[in-house]
């Protein structure tokens, strides 16, 4: 079992193709938490004649710089261990990212069918019930069976209309 050791920050020697990875945002997101609760998973390193090689852990060294720590918590792993870990670990990130970017654009994507099977509903309704007023405006029958209904059914407007409509129906007021 590997021991958490305490090792200076500018001991550490970073691959150019670890930095190439980095993503200031989570860097943000880490320190804030170290600021919070401290570092709580050690990074891993190998020995390399007179300095450290980072193996994993970029966000959380980088995130110790940030906050200006002179160490940084580190398990000091063989340069066996180290190439197992980076030609396993590497292959699997970049599997975790692919992954979390086709579930993005399938939410996406899903979202738009829900928006465009709406749209769809909406528009046969909205056309028919254009094509029924187009038809009730052409159509001088719809016109005053339309008006007809309208005078007999609806309520007066005014107290003469009313007196008007209980003298049509011999009715008294």
């Amino acid at each position: 079992m590997l021991k958490p050791e305490s090792f200076p920050i500018d001991k550490i020697y970073v691959p150019v193709k670890r930095r190439k990875t980095l993503k200031p945002e989570v860097v943000q997101e880490i320190a804030e938490s170290m600021l919070e609760i401290g570092q709580q998973t050690p990074i891993l390193v190998r020995p390399d004649e007179d300095r450290l090689v980072l193996v994993e852990g970029l966000h959380r060294l980088e995130a110790c710089k940030a906050l200006g720590e002179g160490a940084i918590i580190a398990l000091l792993v063989s340069a066996e261990e180290a190439h197992q870990k980076t030609h396993s670990d590497p292959g699997l990130e970049a599997e975790r990212e692919k992954m979390e970017r086709l579930r993005k654009l399938r939410l996406e994507k899903e979202a738009a069918d829900k928006l465009a099977v709406a749209a769809k509903a909406a528009s046969p309704t909205e056309a028919a019930l254009r094509q029924r007023e187009q038809t009730i405006r052409n159509n001088p029958k719809a016109k005053s069976s339309q008006s007809g209904r309208a005078r007999s059914g609806s309520a007066p407007t005014t107290l003469s209309d009313w007196i008007k409509q209980q003298e049509r129906n011999g009715g008294r007021y």
